[in-house]
């Protein structure tokens, strides 16, 4: 390790009187790892974008390699040497590979007027190779996985010789194999002298990778110092302000004989083969399989979004011949999709307005189809006060909520429909470790209370503390059924990656 590049000296910031930072002091040395720790709200963001020159402090000071350091603008920034891997990636997909590594800074031919093509390819695949990216500077980002956008991310920071590189949830949307490629990039990075912030609410990477970590809570620092001094529970409890006995809820939900929703024979050409399985009343029911596996284009068929082929779906003991999600709505079944600022919000659209989406139907007064103002307020609120979702009103804008309310949101938007089965796809995606907790007991109640709960996720270890029954997914198919007393975690890997197909 050399020298601290980076110092912040007691910073503080504030919004309208509330303090987002308070007194923060930390230093980022060269050829180091820094996990920055805390959950939504505690001040990483305001930190980051101090650093980043997008905000100035109100009080204290930076210093770069010693010398002071204020940005007034994010390019200021990047010439410093500073930069970002955001999880929401800033890759233009429509330019190639080479056209977004230098955006900024084309080579230009002998006369600057033309871009020179073959150094800028020249230049790109230098770049591909020094982040072990096999492939070709012409390609268009559109065409690259999650995984490979990252690392032409990574080879941009490069490009801009960047010697501080800050990564905020980079593994977010990356297969386990990606996510592996990324962590030996990241260190091949430290060994080479960068600087690195590793920003990340799966605790269990940030004690893996990080030299030293820093825990922020309320805008404080809360727990510092070298990454060997901390445990998972250890941060939980900095990151949470108060002991969680455990990361998930105690269960109250109890599988009944009742089946709510059943696939017989589901088929999707190309897509998913032969899929059958009950969801009985009162059931977490996992599904787990690796990314490409089918388990989202499985929920997906199953909610009337994408069609299927062969077999069918029964719900209550009616089968569902609409395919659409109207008719799935129709019959009491609730999809949260994986997506939930894409596909399951309207961001710029308010919380009352997300909420009573889906129930607009029958908060209707009139054959017109008018909403009773006072109605509509009282179900909505209702549903807001029932899932703790922390907002100053009802008017705010979903996209200023944290990730954990905004999948609260989401949540209370079907609820309102009054739902038997829910399908729940990764509802724990990019959510803080405190969030996940309430999300996770939400989930509970809602099978305790309402029906069944489909519940996807790539997370194993939440599926293990949370289902009664886990299906596995590989290549369309199910190749796996473990019923929670005969949870195995090998054995459910195993059957994720193809090497059984025994069910247990």
């Amino acid at each position: 390790m050399t020298a601290p590049v980076l110092k912040l000296n007691g910073i503080s910031k504030a919004f309208a009187g509330v303090h987002a930072l308070k007194d923060v002091s930390l230093e980022l040395n060269g050829g180091a790892i820094l996990g920055l720790v805390g959950q939504n709200g505690a001040g990483k963001s305001t930190l980051m974008n101090i650093i980043g020159g997008i905000l100035k402090p109100d009080a204290g000071n930076l210093e770069l390699s010693g010398v002071s350091y204020a940005p007034p603008s994010p390019g200021a920034a990047a010439k410093h040497g500073i930069a970002f891997i955001h999880q929401e990636l800033s890759l233009f997909t429509n330019l190639t590979i080479a056209e977004n590594i230098f955006l900024a800074r084309f080579p230009v031919g002998r006369f600057g007027a033309l871009i020179d093509r073959a150094a800028l390819h020249d230049k790109a695949r230098e770049l591909l190779n020094r982040v072990n990216l096999d492939l070709e500077p012409q390609a268009l980002v559109s065409t690259l996985s999650p995984g490979e956008r990252q690392l032409v991310e990574v080879a941009r920071a490069l490009q801009l010789d960047a010697d501080i590189i800050i990564f905020d949830e980079p593994t977010t949307s990356l297969t386990a194999r990606e996510t592996k490629r990324l962590f030996t990039l990241i260190k091949q990075l430290r060994k080479s002298g960068k600087a690195i912030v590793y920003i990340s609410h799966i605790l269990a990477d940030v004690l893996a990778l990080a030299d030293d970590i820093v825990v922020l809570r309320d805008g404080e620092v809360v727990a510092a110092g070298p990454a060997e001094k901390f445990t998972v529970s250890g941060m939980v409890v900095a990151m949470v302000g108060r002991s969680l006995e455990q990361l998930y809820p105690p269960r109250l939900a109890t599988p009944q004989e009742e089946v709510l929703l059943s696939a017989h024979g589901l088929s999707a050409r190309g897509i998913i083969d032969d899929v059958n399985f009950d969801l009985h009343k009162g059931e977490i029911l996992g599904l787990f399989g690796l990314m490409g596996s089918g388990r989202t284009e499985l929920a997906r068929i199953l909610f009337g979004i994408e069609p299927h082929d062969a077999g069918k779906i029964v719900v209550a003991g009616e089968e569902l011949t609409g395919q659409s999600p109207l008719d799935s709505i129709q019959h009491r079944i609730a999809f949260v999709t994986e997506n939930r600022r894409a596909e399951g919000l309207l961001l710029k659209a308010s919380i009352a307005d997300n909420v009573a989406l889906a129930a607009l139907s029958d908060l209707s007064v009139s054959p017109a189809g008018f909403i009773e103002p006072d109605r509509l307020q009282e179900s909505v609120g209702a549903a807001v006060a029932g899932l703790s979702i922390k907002a100053p009103s009802l008017r705010t804008p979903a996209k200023d909520l944290s990730g954990g309310n905004q999948q609260k949101v989401v949540l209370a938007k079907w609820l309102l429909c009054n739902p038997s089965v829910f399908i729940i796809d990764e509802p724990t995606r990019g959510i803080d470790v405190g969030a996940k907790y309430e999300i996770y007991s939400i989930i509970d109640r809602l099978a305790a209370d309402k029906g069944g709960v489909l519940f996807i996720s790539s997370e194993l270890e939440e599926l293990l503390a949370m289902c009664d029954h886990i299906l596995v997914m590989s290549k369309g198919e199910i190749v796996g059924s473990f019923a929670r007393a005969g949870f195995d975690r090998e054995r459910i890997l195993a059957a994720a990656f193809g090497e059984t197909r025994k069910a247990a």
